[in-house]
């Protein structure tokens, strides 16, 4: 950073600056030398000026980058590409993000859809399907229940009379179905009735078999586990019906208002993400914030893209301004308004007519030196400004009138005392004189102390001139 150089000094600058070890401390020199410089302090106007260094800044430079992950799908721009507001810079692949999309719609239509039944009420379809369900289900705990008191009592004299008379007749139908068999086995009859009689023998025991079996369980009667089982067949349905009343009952009451509170929370929560879905697939695609000219592109197409870090620079350039660094001791000479000459070290015999625009509220420290951020506004120009570019501009803050003036290169400071002195001569003879400086422009400096207007001083180059900084 180059320092802001302003020297309205009101006593003795102090500098070091190297001295000739030929300096004649005693003031004195019996003739000038060959080759010495010489100048005649004059009155004469002066300037008082802020200078500062900087570079050109566009109207406007924003970094755009994914704020979701994704693989890059699109990349219709390219460096220097001029691009307008809303244009499409960059876009990542958005199938899954799509998806997303959709999937929240139809939660939030589903949400929606319970909501106004809600508020319509119970509807009479409903209170008819509800009052079925109760039914059948009353009539599935009475047959739990019928089963298990069954269970519990064990066989009527009736249950086991039909058992026995199953019984009888099984064994009645067996004999006949044996005495039909053993004449035809036995007889001249073909092998196809023979083997049918076979089979109408075995059914007959089979059927016998069966019925013997039922009538022991019938007089056995029913075991623990059959007893339990029947028991929780008679809570089950017991239960089933409970819930199918308390829907019914639910049905007949209405809606209540924390129902009606709880589903328009569940509308707001599918709303927002589907708004989050949305917002999502529209991060997806990075769009031009204004008119301007892409200045890089740090992604490619194919290339998966990290959120946050900056895809594409845009920057316009309708308009440029100028960033200075302006030291703390100057800041205050300076106001909003002021008019400054910028000149480019890329167009360094151009001078562009500025305007102070705005200055830092806050200052920047670096490197222990405090200074503020000036802003000064370029005026239209032909010259094909850049962003970025290195400028210099002076901003002038006074005007002295009347002043006695030196060259600057005529002054030294002794490195001893810190004594700023200039060399004068005076006929044949040239000797010290300790001298007061203070503003310095262009080249001159104002002479407060020490030399009268006429006075010729010289520089014999035997010693470094006094340093007043850069310009």
């Amino acid at each position: 950073m180059k320092r802001t150089v302003l020297y309205l000094v009101l006593g003795v600058i102090v500098v070091a600056a190297i001295v000739g070890a030929t300096v004649w401390r005693t003031g004195l020199v019996a003739s000038p030398q060959e080759g010495a410089r010489s100048a005649v302090v004059e009155r004469g106007t002066m300037l008082v000026a802020v200078s500062a260094s900087g570079s050109v800044e566009p109207q406007a430079r924003v970094n755009l980058a994914f704020e979701v992950v994704g693989r890059v799908a699109e990349m219709p721009v390219e460096v220097g590409d001029r691009v307008e507001v809303g244009d499409v810079l960059a876009r990542l692949d958005t199938g899954q993000l799509t998806l997303q999309v959709h999937q929240a719609q139809a939660a939030l239509a589903l949400a929606e859809a319970q909501l106004a039944q809600l508020r319509a009420g119970p509807q009479p379809d409903d209170v008819e399907a509800a009052e079925a369900d109760l039914r059948a289900a009353q009539a599935q705990v009475s047959a739990a229940v019928a089963n298990r008191d069954q269970l519990e009592r064990g066989a009527s004299d009736a249950q086991i009379a039909a058992a026995e008379a199953q019984v009888a007749s099984a064994n009645l139908q067996k004999e006949v179905t044996q005495d039909a068999h053993d004449r035809i086995v036995h007889g001249d009859s073909d092998e196809t009735a023979k083997e049918q009689a076979r089979y109408d023998l075995y059914a007959a025991e089979k059927a016998l078999a069966a019925a013997q079996a039922a009538l022991d369980e019938v007089l056995a009667g029913a075991d623990a586990d059959e007893i339990r089982a029947a028991r929780a067949n008679v809570a089950a349905a017991v239960a089933q019906r409970d819930a199918v009343q308390a829907q019914l009952d639910l049905l007949l009451a209405g809606t209540t208002d924390e129902q009606i509170t709880d589903a328009e929370a569940q509308v707001a929560q599918a709303q927002a993400t589907l708004d989050l879905a949305e917002l999502s697939l529209e991060q997806a695609t990075l769009r031009a914030p204004f008119d301007g000219v892409v200045a890089a592109v740090n992604v490619t197409t194919g290339e998966m893209a990290s959120a946050g870090l900056p895809a594409i620079i845009l920057v316009d350039t309708s308009r440029f301004r100028v960033i200075v660094s302006v030291d703390e001791i100057d800041v205050g000479q300076l106001w909003e308004g002021q008019i400054a000459d910028v000149t480019l070290e890329a167009f360094p015999d151009v001078v562009v007519n500025s305007t102070v625009e705005r200055i830092a509220p806050a200052a920047t420290i670096e490197g222990g030196v405090v200074y503020y951020d000036v802003v000064i506004r370029l005026a239209p120009t032909d010259v094909p400004i850049r962003a970025d570019m290195t400028v210099n501009a002076t901003i002038v803050v006074d005007e002295l009138s009347d002043v006695l003036m030196i060259p600057t290169w005529v002054a030294r400071v002794d490195r001893d005392t810190g004594q700023t002195y200039v060399y004068r001569k005076v006929g044949d003879e040239i000797g010290r004189v300790d001298v007061a400086l203070g503003v310095r422009h262009a080249g001159f400096a104002q002479v407060l102390d020490g030399l009268s207007e006429g006075d010729e001083v010289v520089w014999l180059g035997e010693a470094t001139p006094f340093n007043f900084g850069s310009e």
